[in-house]
C-alpha cells in the first residue's frame, strides 16, 4: 500500500427492546397457562355426573394444555440461548482490548503531531481530501493521486495555512475523480488502538480513538510492528 504524507505538491487538473419483549410474551403465555389450568379444573369439579364432558372437547382441552406447555418451554430455551449469545458477544469484544485494528470510519485522533487514514478507490483517480476538527471546522486541505490497492494518508496536524492544529479527533471527507472526470468512490477506514469495551450495549462498542464501533466493523487486527 502507498503511503502520502500530508505535505505533497497539489495534483493538477484532474437487545434492549427484544430483552422486554421476550419477557412480556413469556409471562403472557404463563398467565394464559395459569388461567386455562384453574378452567379446566373448575370445568372438572363442577360437570354433571349425569352428562359429562364430551370425550372430544376433553382430549382437544388436553392437546391445548400441552402446546401451551411446549410454548412455554420453548421461550424459556430461546432465552437461555440469547443470554449464551449475549456472554459470547461480550467475550468477544473484550478480546480487542488493547489490540490494534483497523475499522470503517472516517475519523482518527491527532496525536503526537499525526493522524493517519487508509483510502481506497477502484481505479486510478485524483482525490481531493478535507480534514475538518471537532468543530466542522476545517484544518486542512490537498489533492492527490490515489491508485487501487489502497493508500496511507498521514497528516501532521498542520493547516493548509502553516497553522498546526492541537491534538484531538479529526474527520477526513474524500472525493475523487478519475482521468475522464468521472467520480470515483472513495472509502476510508482508521487504524487504531482499542481502548475500552462497553458491555452495557447489545451489540458491545469498541472504543477507538474516542469513537465508538460495532465489532463488524474491524476489518482487520494489525500485529506489532506490521506495516501495510
Amino acid at each position: 500500500m502507498t503511503t502520502i504524507s500530508s505535505t505533497p505538491v497539489p495534483t493538477t487538473g484532474a437487545s434492549a427492546a427484544t430483552n422486554t419483549g421476550s419477557v412480556t410474551n413469556s409471562a403472557m403465555i404463563a398467565d394464559n397457562f395459569t388461567t386455562f389450568l384453574t378452567l379446566l379444573t373448575t370445568q372438572l369439579q363442577n360437570q354433571n355426573p349425569l352428562d359429562p364432558l364430551d370425550t372430544n372437547q376433553f382430549t382437544q382441552q388436553l392437546v391445548q394444555f400441552a402446546q401451551v406447555e411446549q410454548q412455554m418451554k420453548s421461550n424459556t430455551q430461546l432465552d437461555t440461548l440469547i443470554s449464551i449469545n449475549q456472554n459470547a458477544q461480550s467475550t468477544a469484544a473484550l478480546a480487542y482490548v488493547g489490540a490494534t485494528v483497523v475499522v470503517d470510519g472516517s475519523t482518527a485522533q491527532l496525536a503526537e503531531g499525526s493522524a493517519t487514514w487508509d483510502l481506497s478507490v477502484a481505479s486510478p483517480s485524483t482525490a481531493t481530501v478535507t480534514i475538518t476538527d471537532s468543530t466542522g471546522q476545517t484544518a486542512y486541505t490537498g489533492s492527490f493521486t490515489v491508485n487501487p490497492g489502497g493508500v496511507k494518508f498521514t497528516w501532521d496536524g498542520k493547516g493548509s495555512d502553516g497553522r498546526t492544529w492541537p491534538a484531538g479527533n479529526y474527520t477526513i471527507k474524500a472525493t475523487a475523480l478519475d482521468a475522464n472526470n468521472q467520480p470515483v468512490a472513495v472509502s476510508s477506514s482508521v487504524q487504531a488502538t482499542v481502548d475500552s469495551v462497553d458491555l452495557t450495549q447489545t451489540p458491545p462498542m469498541l472504543s477507538i480513538g474516542g469513537q465508538n464501533y460495532a465489532v463488524n466493523q474491524v476489518q482487520r487486527i494489525v500485529r506489532p510492528g506490521y506495516t501495510h
